[in-house]
Formats: C-alpha cells, sequence, structure tokens
C-alpha cells in the first residue's frame, strides 16, 4: 500500500473486501449504505474493454466497491475539490491507478470532457433534497451531500442520459418520494426505467431508498425485485448485506441479460 499523506480530520478506513481501503474525515460526509448498495445493485461489464463513469463520486467509494466486480476503465466525476483530492489519494492507496481516474469537475459538463456515449455504464448517488429556502446553519459539504447545491436531479440525468451509450445502462440511487419525479425526468431524457429495488430499514417500516437501474433507448417493461430488508431485527444487518459488507459475494440480485 502506497504511504499517503492524511490530512487533518481524515482517518483511513477499511472497506471489508478485497483489503481496500478508504480515507475519510467526518467533516466532509463520509459515505453510507446507500453508496455500498449502489456499488453492488449496479450491472458491470466485466471485459476491461468495459467503461464505467460514477457521478457525485465523493472520496471514490462506488468506483472501489466497483473494481471488486469488474476489470472495466471506471471514471469518478467530483465536482468538490476536498472530495475530488480524497477520492484520488484513494485509488493510490490501493494501488488501483490503472483502472480508475478521478476527474474534478462538473458533471453537467462532463460529457464534453469524457466523451459524448462513451460508457457503458453510468453509476450515481447524487444528492437526494432540493435547495430548501432561507439560510441553512450546515456544513458545506454536508448541504451539498444531502441538497442539490451544485446539481438537480434534471442535471444529472441529462448528464447520465449524454455519458452512457444506447444500450447502455444508468443506476442511481434515490429516496422512494421521488421516484414518479425519476421515472418522468429518465423518460424525458431517453433513458428507460427496467428494474428496481426497494430498501427497507425494517420489516413492516415504510422504504427509504430505492435502487433504479434505466436503459438508454431500452423498451418499455419495468422489473420489480423483491425488497431490500436492512435489519432483521433492532440492529443485525440481514444475512444478504453481511454477506456483502465481509465480502462473501460482491453484488445484491444478479441483474437479467438483455
Amino acid at each position: 500500500m502506497e504511504n499517503i499523506q492524511l490530512n487533518s480530520s481524515e482517518r483511513l478506513d477499511d472497506l471489508l473486501t478485497e483489503n481496500l481501503k478508504i480515507i475519510q474525515s467526518d467533516e466532509v460526509f463520509s459515505f453510507s449504505l446507500d453508496a455500498v448498495l449502489l456499488g453492488r445493485f449496479s450491472y458491470v461489464p466485466l471485459s476491461a474493454k468495459g467503461r464505467i463513469v460514477d457521478l457525485c463520486t465523493g472520496n471514490g467509494v462506488i468506483p472501489l466497491l466497483l473494481t471488486t466486480r469488474t476489470k472495466a476503465s471506471i471514471v469518478g466525476v467530483e465536482i468538490q475539490d476536498r472530495l475530488a483530492d480524497m477520492a484520488e489519494r484513494n485509488v493510490r492507496i490501493n494501488k488501483l491507478e490503472q483502472q480508475v481516474r478521478i476527474v474534478h469537475g462538473d458533471l453537467r459538463n462532463a460529457d464534453k470532457e469524457l466523451g459524448y456515449g462513451a460508457f457503458d455504464v453510468v453509476t450515481v448517488n447524487p444528492p437526494y433534497l432540493p435547495v430548501p429556502n432561507g439560510e441553512q446553519n450546515i456544513n458545506e459539504h454536508f448541504a451539498a451531500a444531502r441538497h442539490e447545491v451544485h446539481c438537480t436531479l434534471e442535471d444529472v440525468v441529462r448528464a447520465s442520459s449524454r455519458l452512457v451509450r444506447n444500450g447502455g445502462r444508468v443506476a442511481m440511487v434515490h429516496r422512494p418520494s421521488r421516484l414518479v419525479e425519476i421515472f418522468c425526468t429518465m423518460r424525458e431524457y431517453k433513458l428507460e426505467p427496467k428494474r428496481i429495488r426497494y430498501v427497507h430499514p425494517r420489516a413492516g417500516e415504510e422504504a427509504n431508498m430505492v435502487l433504479i437501474e434505466a436503459i438508454r433507448d431500452g423498451k418499455p417493461e419495468l422489473r420489480t425485485l423483491p425488497p431490500l430488508i436492512v435489519y432483521k431485527n433492532k440492529t443485525e444487518y440481514c444475512d444478504e448485506l453481511l454477506e456483502i459488507y465481509y465480502g462473501q459475494r460482491t453484488e445484491l440480485i444478479q441483474p437479467p441479460v438483455l
């Protein structure tokens, strides 16, 4: 492992799979379960000739996780300079420079630098909430992670549509409360929703996340996968998640071959 300098407030965590490490800081909103689930839900091309781009990559957790499933090249796009720097160091600390590249830039212009229709797969864990009215007494990094400060849902969908090839896939994790808006926006930009999976904290509780996969210029047909129940009791993860976290399996339910 390369000797990488940690900045003030940063720590080195274990991703619990394939000996991967990740630099994090509580000052810039560390990754959470939604990123792990997206990294295991998305379809990935197995060939080294495949190309994946991860938008709103943050500290690069999703590209890191995807390297355990594919040899395809992966680009992470992040607009915040501090997070982009962390992501780049995370690539180097895991010696993944030959597979993963971090781009510090705005996803709204990413197709101009990375190429229109250049990718087989786009993954994105975007901010979930519109920017609220009034002053927000909140850490700027937390605000950008939670609210659409740097990009709106439409910006994310438009960018994804421009970056993915015809027949390529876009995978997103978001809030179920915005699912109708997500579907309508995807169809506006020629992304046809094909698979969804609701994530529930516990049995009998309302879903608080949804995993969505769409295909560029795909035919209408939506499959709803079995729900994922995160906790099998008050505090213990379900068996599927434990297997994901501890490396016994690298993906959620296998996507269909289309």
